[in-house]
């Protein structure tokens, strides 16, 4: 029996409704991030996914939206994995969204949704981020031969887990999908991004 492996984003949080970048700042999920994990929780139990282990970032945002959906959808106890924290944003934790391209111009890739800052003083890049996402890979088929395995992080990582899974270019996954709060994304080998979630919450 193959492993499957599946991630999701961690509700909304106070800084992301602020538009400011959190990197590993700790705030709490908002009222809406705690329904997007309901949501989440309930996607789950609708679709009939039964997981044998859930990990979760050690941040607030990410292991609480953890614990209210592994409660809805009776999953196993979260547990916490210091490797899905998100990405260190150096010098840029604590500022607002809208400030990158005026701050890290032009060593930066712009989406539809999200302008990216790719090595201002002090942050992981991506491929920095690529590897370690290889890490949780490698550490999570380690302690499950089969079966289903659910990640609960962040969007910097989270993609970059999915990068390392699929084998994809990082600088491709950026671009090619919206990893939403809420939103659960399929990381087993498949070409690009499979959302089992339908609902997607921007922020």
């Amino acid at each position: 029996m193959s492993l499957e492996i599946l991630i999701a984003r961690h509700g909304q949080n106070e800084d992301n409704v602020n538009g400011v970048l959190n990197g590993h700042r700790d705030l709490p999920l908002t009222d809406l991030g705690r329904e997007q994990a309901r949501q989440l929780g309930e996607g789950i139990a609708e679709a009939e996914l039964e997981f044998d282990a859930v990990y979760s970032s050690p941040l607030m945002r990410a292991f609480e939206t953890a614990q209210i959906a592994a409660g809805i959808a009776h999953l196993p106890e979260p547990n916490k994995m210091d490797l899905l924290i998100e990405r260190d944003f150096g010098v840029m934790t604590g500022k607002l969204a809208n400030q990158v391209e005026e701050l890290c111009a032009p060593d930066i890739i712009k989406t539809d949704t999200i302008t990216y800052f790719l090595s201002p003083e002090g942050a992981e890049t991506f491929p920095q981020l690529v590897e370690r996402g290889q890490k949780v890979l490698d550490t999570v088929r380690a302690k499950h031969v089969g079966g289903k395995v659910l990640l609960v992080c962040h969007g910097d990582i989270g993609k970059m887990i999915y990068a390392a899974a699929t084998e994809n270019s990082w600088e491709d996954v950026l671009v090619d999908f919206h990893f939403g709060n809420g939103d659960l994304i399929d990381v087993s080998g498949l070409g690009e991004a499979h959302k089992i979630k339908l609902e997607q919450y921007n922020h």
